[in-house]
């Protein structure tokens, strides 16, 4: 079904070692407005959808936050991996480390781990649509966050990137609100 290309689909570029700014950015790998709910909620959902169109506009988006969590994986990786003991020490990303080293663990920024409570699935495909539109704009709010966080223009490169995509799937979702509204309305099941 999926065809993996060993690139990401905008280049990840940090200017130097930020390990509190990578414990922030946990929020979008594994908190739950962050990409890997994100992908695991439209990729669910797709199988309730009542039309090819929307089916396939769910696996399209679900595949390409998959992608938005390797990009997130990568800025963690980058902003951590040369960190020495002491920078550990005294950041804020000390308690991330005793658990997990640098290595990465779905988590938000405050250690919770990630759990598929984050999202719902409602065999309502109107539901499950307006819920995905408002996580599209929590999503977008928070790359908003964090943009306010760092002047690193490279990271806020990547994060303008990730922000821009998320605007996109809202407008594509509520497209997609408008054909299952339509679709239901013909059928006269609502």
């Amino acid at each position: 079904m999926w065809i993996y290309q060993k690139t990401l689909q905008h280049p990840v570029k940090v200017g130097h070692t930020d390990l509190a700014f990578a414990n922030r950015l946990l929020s979008m790998y594994g908190g739950p407005d962050g990409e890997l709910a994100a992908a695991l909620r439209y990729l669910n959902q797709r199988y309730t959808m009542p039309t090819n169109n929307t089916k396939g506009l769910l696996t399209d988006i679900g595949t390409e936050e998959m992608g938005h969590v390797e990009m997130i994986a990568t800025m963690i990786y980058k902003l951590t991996k040369d960190a020495d003991l002491d920078e550990v020490r005294e950041s804020m990303f000390g308690n991330y480390f005793v658990d997990h080293g640098k290595a990465l663990y779905f988590c938000d920024a405050n250690g919770a781990p990630f759990t598929v409570t984050y999202f719902q699935a409602k065999d309502d495909p109107i539901a499950d649509l307006t819920e995905n539109m408002a996580a599209e704009q929590k999503a977008r709010a928070t790359y908003n966050h964090l943009m306010e966080l760092t002047d690193d223009p490279d990271l806020l490169d990547t994060l303008r990137f990730l922000r821009q995509r998320e605007i996109v799937h809202f407008q594509r979702f509520g497209e997609a609100l408008d054909q299952v509204q339509e679709y239901f309305a013909c059928k006269k099941v609502f």
